[in-house]
């Protein structure tokens, strides 16, 4: 009983690590990666319409984006909302595609994107931890309505922590790597 309530921690801490990979590929590394415009949202209709669903989306060189909307009067809604994202890069509209040239990064943008994924692992660990906050709540409550011995609490905190803490672990790691991709640049 207590194997299924550490099987569904792991798996949520798995989910989290991936949901933290995922943000960490929105940080721009110096080359021009199409991910950095996923949290970009256009108002399309009335819809909040992120952008890679409105247009087609290429790196033609490492340091350019170049955004094909397929519907042509949406250029300037995407214009503004690149413009008002915290992408600190100006859109180039030539009419008809939107052009990001990524500038080569200084040492204060680096520095501040090394904050950033800072922040963004210590909430992906924050994340990870009230995922084992959880578990360990569910088999306290098992032990409480005498459903697992004390020996079978005391296991299955054990395996939870082991658990937690190589998830935590590799979070750093994955946080390391994207700093280390940011300083290189």
């Amino acid at each position: 009983m207590t194997k299924d309530e550490i099987k569904k921690a792991e798996g949520k801490m798995q989910k989290a690590l991936g949901a933290l990979g995922a943000n960490f590929n929105t940080i721009r590394a110096g080359r021009a990666n199409p991910a950095v415009l996923d949290r970009i949202v256009v108002e399309y209709y009335g819809t909040p319409t992120p952008i890679n669903q409105m247009a087609a989306i290429s790196a033609p060189d490492p340091r350019t984006l170049m955004i094909s909307p397929w519907d042509r009067s949406t250029l300037k809604s995407i214009e503004k909302a690149i413009q008002t994202s915290d992408l600190g890069i100006n859109p180039n509209n030539d009419g008809s595609v939107i052009r990001l040239i990524f500038p080569p990064m200084t040492s204060e943008r680096r520095n501040e994107l090394a904050k950033e994924v800072h922040k963004m692992a210590e909430e992906g660990k924050i994340a990870i931890r009230n995922i084992r906050r959880d578990a360990m709540d569910k088999i306290k409550a098992m032990k409480k309505n005498n459903e697992i011995t004390e020996d079978e609490v005391k296991d299955a905190e054990k395996d939870i922590q082991k658990i937690t803490d190589k998830y935590v672990k590799e979070a750093d790691s994955m946080a390391d790597a994207k700093i280390k991709e940011i300083q290189e640049i």
